[in-house]
């Protein structure tokens, strides 16, 4: 260790042995180290005195504040040495929490430490990196407030194979170590558009916590299997016992997802783009991510099964490959009906329309069954059913271009409520008066209710025996499953 790594206080309590380990960017431990403890505790300590802006505009508490970010600059100089990766950015960092500090501790300004933090290129099975910033975390926290995470990339061979043929060179695959109260929430992704910064950059990752995704896939699908006496397949039974086996599922799965929401034949103005528009279109372009998942699984599974029948033997990455195709189908059919469904409250969730419709489709297509309140798939023709649905949003999206945005809407809408039964209330059901349809597209928005879609009589019931399981996964991670 050179004299240089050793200036800062901590940083002896902090190196101890192995040093080819802390060059290596695994950082084994790290999680347990005094210099960690002291910038997580610190970083809490700002939460309580910080606004929903991140300022900290009360001079009584800049003398707290001042000691907080001491010791946060402490700590991230003396952990830097453990990740060697991440130096540049660790660095710019500590120069962020210097100026803001100097600067009076108004609304703080992370644009240079938030460019230094390149994750894309590390994307290595195992390696960790350290991550602070005043951050808002999605599903948690509204608060631009002081957040420290440790985390660790998921990349199995088999994901770094696939990601050649479904490129997405800004994905990120997590998994978390330890992290401070805004992601002891339900909160399972890490955006950079979420920090604090005085202009946007242009983003070059986007990041994913897989293993809180599959803990609570776990638990919610095990107690709603139980509830609706769902007999679930051996491979897919697998997953529930398996935490690992069931975040490389959804590694792969999400993979495809996020490239998707650029790709395909889609409206002008993209549904991710921000923007005021009825959310059952978000619904809509959340589950064709995910059914577009699904098919391009179906086919690679067909595919790589007609190449074992021919004898052509499969490489290591391939077995793991024609294993998690299959599972991928099972973790999007049971994550959108037994969780997207139920979850988070009954105004304008778009993921649950999205978990209702993929539901009610397959009923209303005979290969789900609920009969004797006993849940049942016809599991050889579900593929096929799900594809169907697929098709019809992609022709959705097809068509979209030939047509205004309005009218695209009201497709959008008679797409869903041919499946799904609207509120009797809605105007929207009941079709909307001229004065509307000749407006502007604000009325069509204002005009739909916050619940459009309500739930369905099996759902009411589902989500009544569900919601102590629901809501006992905030916070969860893969030890907890």
């Amino acid at each position: 260790m050179s004299s240089s790594q050793m200036q800062h206080t901590g940083a002896a309590k902090v190196i101890v042995g192995e040093p080819e380990v802390v060059e290596d960017g695994r950082a084994p431990g790290v999680e347990h180290t005094e210099a960690w403890r002291r910038l997580k505790d610190s970083a809490v300590a700002l939460q309580a005195i910080q606004v929903k802006d991140g300022s900290v505009p009360d001079a009584a508490d800049h003398a707290d504040a001042r000691v907080a970010v001491a010791t946060i600059v402490e700590s991230l100089r003396a952990l830097t040495p453990w990740f060697p990766h991440d130096a540049e950015y660790l660095a710019a960092s500590a120069v962020d929490f210097e100026r803001w500090a100097d600067g009076g501790f108004g609304i703080p300004d992370f644009h240079d430490s938030l460019v230094a933090f390149r994750p894309e290129r590390h994307r290595v099975d195992g390696i960790r990196h350290l991550v602070v910033f005043p951050m808002y975390t999605q599903n948690g926290s509204s608060d631009r407030h002081v957040e420290a995470v440790l985390v660790e990339v998921i990349w199995p061979e088999f994901i770094a194979e696939l990601e050649t043929q479904y490129t997405n060179k800004l994905f990120v695959s997590l998994r978390f170590i330890d992290f401070t109260p805004g992601y002891d929430t339900n909160s399972a992704v890490l955006f950079p558009e979420t920090v604090a910064m005085r202009e946007v950059p242009a983003f070059t990752w986007g990041a994913i916590f897989q293993d809180r995704e599959a803990a609570r896939y776990r638990r919610v699908v095990r107690a709603a299997s139980e509830i609706t006496k769902l007999v679930l397949p051996e491979r897919a039974a697998r997953m529930l016992e398996d935490q690992e086996l069931t975040e490389k599922t959804f590694v792969m799965w999400d993979i495809i997802h996020d490239r998707t929401h650029m790709r395909g034949d889609l409206p002008f103005d993209p549904f991710m783009i921000k923007q005021r528009m009825p959310f059952f279109l978000y619904s809509l372009e959340e589950l064709r991510c995910d059914l577009t998942a699904f098919r391009e699984c179906v086919a690679l599974e067909r595919d790589l099964t007609e190449q074992t029948s021919i004898g052509a033997p499969l490489t290591p990455a391939q077995s793991e490959t024609l294993l998690h195709a299959g599972l991928v189908q099972f973790a999007v059919i049971f994550d959108r009906i037994f969780r997207f469904a139920i979850t988070g409250s009954r105004v304008r969730n778009y993921d649950a329309v999205g978990g209702q419709l993929l539901f009610a489709w397959l009923h209303q297509r005979g290969v789900l069954h609920w009969t004797d309140t006993s849940l049942t798939f016809d599991w050889p023709n579900v593929p096929a059913a799900v594809v169907e649905l697929s098709d019809a949003i992609d022709t959705l999206y097809w068509r979209s271009i030939d047509r205004p945005k309005t009218a695209h809407w009201l497709a959008a809408y008679e797409l869903v409520r041919a499946t799904l039964t609207p509120n009797p209330a809605s105007s929207w059901a009941r079709g909307l008066p001229d004065e509307v349809l000749a407006g502007a597209p604000k009325g069509y928005t204002d005009a739909v209710m916050d619940d459009e879609f309500p739930l369905s009589m099996f759902f009411e019931a589902l989500e009544k025996k569900m919601r102590p399981v629901i809501e006992s996964t905030a916070g969860i991670v893969g030890s907890d499953a």
